[in-house]
């Protein structure tokens, strides 16, 4: 690499740490004690190059995006080695998967220069395991979720609220459920998933993310995908966003758009890892390739956005905060008996949940809990939408 180029990075980097927002989000500002080498990775828009940034800030480390022109042609170990060599103790990698050969560089690097810090970033959790270097065992995996309505609210008001387990028993509101809070959560709803929402034209650039998630993110971990598998894509989207039950028939669709059965699991696949969608399986299963019991956009706001069924938004809605809040969200096979469950190892104890989810005036059948719209307090066994969006 040309020493020349360094001045040229320095300068970009400054442009964009003198334009972060006042307001961070509290993920990013509550994670401390970061690895030397980690990659994190979650949907676009959730604020990863901020992430990013921000820990950089006041430190001897170079950003670059490996979409930039200026190092379109660079190999990422000479770039990595250059900037060592210039005095710098570490190297961020944003989009990372734009690189050449960009696992065997980063493992090269990881392994030549252990006292550096090398911070890499991408769209897709695929991308550790599509590595060919190993990269899960020198990188540590970090996963940025989207936005929680804890946090949202900090965005908009500067307030920072604690978070709470809205299934504890004895939990304790983090805040008032007032009338004012009850209508941020109403627009928290719409257009509050991801940081950006504080600029405007939220719809539209929510929009413009699916796209160049499915024409440019899905071909790279796809590289046969034809146009015909976008076009399947496309049309999946469109009717997860408008059905009542979130489930997609897998002979029709092989037979509708001349498909094989296993590249259409694949897609499903890769439109998982990049954040589209999320994929529920009923409790148990663990085939290898499944569409699950429920399909689910993994942004409830692409509901809204698309104009879609409320009742199938509102179960996206809480799939997303109890699996962001570390959850493991599954099926219930009994619809009868509620939705979901979910559980998690909290270190002591596992815990299981039963869930329901639904509006004011939903029963709960035989779940253990009832996630109950328009409610303002917890009441027996119903947990009211709001207090599901302070989890963390």
């Amino acid at each position: 690499m040309d020493t020349r180029l360094i001045p040229e990075l320095e300068a970009g980097m400054k442009r964009r740490i003198a334009s972060l927002p006042e307001r961070i989000r509290p993920y990013t500002r509550e994670q401390n004690a970061l690895p030397r080498a980690f990659m994190l990775t979650g949907p676009r828009g959730v604020g990863k190059t901020t992430f990013l940034l921000h820990h950089a800030t006041g430190q001897e480390l170079l950003y670059l995006s490996a979409d930039n022109p200026l190092v379109a042609g660079e190999g990422l170990y000479d770039l990595g080695k250059t900037m060592f060599m210039a005095g710098y103790s570490g190297i961020i990698i944003d989009e990372v998967h734009f690189a050449r050969d960009w696992s065997l560089h980063l493992k090269a690097l990881h392994d030549d220069f252990p006292r550096h810090r090398i911070w890499v970033s991408d769209s897709s959790s695929l991308v550790l395991r599509s590595g060919v270097g190993d990269l899960s065992r020198r990188y540590v995996p970090l996963v940025m979720p989207l936005q929680s309505f804890r946090e949202y609210l900090y965005i908009e008001t500067g307030q920072e609220y604690t978070a709470c387990d809205p299934f504890a028993e004895d939990v304790v509101l983090p805040v008032e459920p007032t009338p004012g809070l009850l209508a941020a959560f109403r627009l928290y709803r719409q257009r509050g998933t991801r940081p950006f929402s504080a600029e405007g034209a939220f719809d539209e650039r929510l929009l413009a993310i699916l796209d160049k998630t499915l024409y440019f993110d899905v071909p790279f971990f796809l590289p046969n995908v034809t146009d015909g598998n976008l076009r399947l894509m496309k049309a999946i989207t469109g009717t997860l966003a408008r059905s009542a039950i979130p489930r997609l028939q897998v002979r029709s669709l092989c037979a509708d758009w001349g498909i094989g059965a296993e590249k259409l699991y694949r897609l499903l696949e890769v439109m998982e890892s990049v954040g589209l969608l999320r994929i529920v399986r009923l409790v148990g299963d663990t085939k290898a390739r499944s569409v699950g019991a429920k399909l689910l956009f993994s942004d409830p706001a692409f509901y809204e956005a698309l104009h879609g069924n409320a009742g199938t938004a509102r179960e996206a809605l809480a799939a997303s905060l109890c699996a962001d809040s570390g959850w493991i969200v599954e099926a219930e096979p009994d619809e009868r008996r509620g939705d979901f469950v979910v559980s998690r190892n909290d270190g002591t104890r596992f815990r299981s949940i039963r869930l329901e989810v639904g509006g004011g005036s939903k029963k709960s059948k035989g779940a253990d809990r009832v996630i109950r719209d328009d409610i303002e307090y917890p009441a027996g066994n119903a947990v009211p939408f709001w207090l599901l969006g302070m989890g963390y």
